[in-house]
């Protein structure tokens, strides 16, 4: 075995024919290994093929090329990220349905209570779980034209979604429910870090006096600075690409369903994050 690979090893340089007289290699032999190694080869390539179009089409389309080689890794099959393309693009005809974020804009509101320091200042790590939050609003859409809203909170110890909750008005109420949930899912432990934007809704009376009953530490944003809350930035944008872009919801119940299923079960248990090496966030130890 060894010499039939220094021969395809060198073949090039000094020709096959030399090197198997001068190993004394039978040629039958060596063409008879390469015939096997070839049909080994092409059953693989088939297998993984399977693999990846199993894997696209039970996450709905959802995974480019990058994420599928990030799914794959993580399933133990090690490839070049530009050998998936070509399986995938290529020979499949796979692309991701995702769809680019298109930009709205809604008013924060009226003028803040109170506002916090940016504790975090862009300092996105935490070493241990339930000690820093984000939270942000975002705008969620029906068939008919309506809007709903979902606020939902990012660990940033993993990127999972703690809390994710919908309503109709974009408001204190939806934030406040979106953190009860979100203590609830997290066995009442208080004392973390909750960075927001300078939303009316975070900056009210009524939240901040929550968040003080409840041993919660406010951050806010600088204004006009998205970049300062980029994880749920980033959350809300995959959100829409691979979801609210692509459905048409006929009713508030079956989009509300989805949008919560997106994230408990796609974004937290199956969709690989960067931020963990490509572990979905409720994999990580």
């Amino acid at each position: 075995m060894a010499r039939y690979k220094f021969i395809d090893k060198h073949a090039k340089r000094f020709g096959t024919n030399w090197l198997l007289k001068r190993l004394h290699v039978y040629p039958n032999a060596y063409y008879s290994y390469r015939k096997h190694r070839k049909n080994a080869r092409n059953k693989r390539k088939a297998s993984i093929k399977k693999k990846i179009e199993k894997i696209y089409h039970e996450c709905g389309g959802k995974p480019g090329y990058r994420m599928m080689w990030q799914m794959l890794k993580n399933k133990g099959i090690s490839l070049s990220v530009q050998t998936v393309r070509k399986y995938m693009n290529v020979e499949l005809g796979l692309k991701s349905v995702t769809r680019k974020k298109k930009k709205y804009s809604y008013c924060k509101g009226s003028e803040a209570y109170t506002v916090a320091k940016n504790l975090l200042d862009r300092n996105f790590d935490s070493t241990s779980r339930n000690t820093k939050w984000c939270i942000d609003f975002t705008y969620l859409f029906l068939k008919n034209g309506g809007k709903r809203y979902n606020c939902s909170i990012i660990d940033l110890y993993d990127r999972r979604i703690v809390a994710s909750v919908n309503g109709r008005r974009i408001d204190t109420k939806l934030a406040i429910d979106t953190v009860l949930k979100a203590l609830k899912r997290s066995g009442n432990k208080t004392g973390m870090i909750l960075h927001s934007d300078r939303g009316s809704q975070f900056t009210s009376k009524e939240f901040t006096d929550f968040c003080k009953e409840h041993g919660i530490t406010q951050s806010m944003s600088r204004p006009g600075c998205p970049y300062d809350n980029a994880p749920m930035e980033r959350y809300f944008n995959t959100l829409k690409s691979e979801l609210i872009y692509l459905r048409k919801f006929s009713t508030e119940e079956s989009l509300f369903v989805e949008v919560n299923a997106y994230a408990y079960g796609w974004y937290n248990n199956q969709r690989p994050h960067s931020h963990n090496g490509g572990i979905p966030p409720a994999k990580v130890a």
